[in-house]
């Protein structure tokens, strides 16, 4: 078999692979690297003996992607501050349409995937979101079938008590609040910005340690407003973007991207903010990305 089909058949997939590794890492930066070393393994197989090119290559960057994570569990364990996950930038439309997979890259979803083990975790994402069965999944996790089964059970149970159901339409919910949000922030209006946070709201910020940012979630409508309000008033531009299936803002101050604000909505309010500081993890808002199930 040639290098060209090999290639043919990665490419035709890469953006399901991606979105695999993407939310077993929670980092677009790592699951580049991992699809990289993927294709280099993937290159060296005979296509003679694969029977199914998509479970095949899902089994296969699952298995690298697990192991980029708990190579890089010491570095999430000595970080500086809150980690949160890299944020994902979408091309306009992309996962619209699918709530499955909208609701699977969510800011809020992939830090509920970062308290399960990695096993756990990897199970989930391709039984609940991809719909990989027990075998396939027993393989690139390498377990048995039945302790796939009993992993798949916990996951789901463990995310359900902590997530509530998603309801269809509600990316639409989101944005009509964004937008109204984004209005009384940028105009100065307190309690326009008040009327739509709950008001146990939390703001979350990951800075790494390299830039200032609170290393400690804040929790209080009135203390997350006027926080938000000083950073408009910095003298920084507010845009709208679309990240992790949902609208977010992108705060510039001149050209240079100084943080994304992602929002977390239930019952017409928001409750959590998910702040992006970190200038290596701002890198991966450079280009569009396409995800699929």
């Amino acid at each position: 078999m040639t290098t060209d089909e090999h290639a043919e058949r990665f490419t035709l997939l890469r953006p399901l692979l991606f979105t695999i590794v993407y939310e077993i890492l929670g980092s677009a930066t790592e699951a580049d690297d991992v699809l990289q070393d993927s294709y280099l393994r993937w290159a060296k197989v005979d296509l003679a003996g694969v029977h199914d090119t998509r479970s095949y290559l899902a089994r296969l960057v699952t298995r690298q992607a697990l192991n980029a994570l708990r190579a890089g569990a010491r570095r999430r364990e000595d970080y500086v501050g809150v980690w949160l996950p890299e944020p994902l930038l979408l091309d306009e439309h992309d996962a619209s349409a699918d709530v499955v997979l909208a609701e699977s890259v969510s800011m809020a979803m992939l830090v509920l995937l970062e308290t399960l083990t990695p096993e756990e975790r990897a199970v989930f994402v391709l039984r609940e979101v991809f719909g990989f069965g027990h075998d396939d999944i027993a393989e690139a996790v390498g377990k048995s079938v039945v302790a796939v089964r009993q992993m798949a059970h916990r996951a789901r149970e463990h995310v359900r008590a902590r997530r509530r159901r998603f309801e269809p339409g509600s990316a639409a919910r989101t944005a009509r609040i964004t937008e109204r949000f984004m209005a009384a922030v940028t105009t100065g209006d307190l309690e326009g910005v008040l009327a739509l946070l709950a008001p146990d709201v939390t703001w979350t910020a990951d800075s790494g340690g390299k830039v200032i940012a609170a290393r400690h979630p804040m929790v209080g409508a009135e203390k997350v407003a006027a926080l938000l309000l000083a950073i408009i008033r910095s003298d920084v531009r507010v845009e709208a973007v679309n990240c992790n299936g949902a609208p977010a803002l992108a705060a510039y101050r001149g050209d240079r991207l100084e943080g994304v604000f992602l929002a977390d909505v239930a019952d017409e309010k928001i409750t959590d903010f998910y702040v992006i500081r970190n200038p290596d993890k701002l890198l991966a808002l450079a280009e569009p990305r396409r995800i699929r199930r």
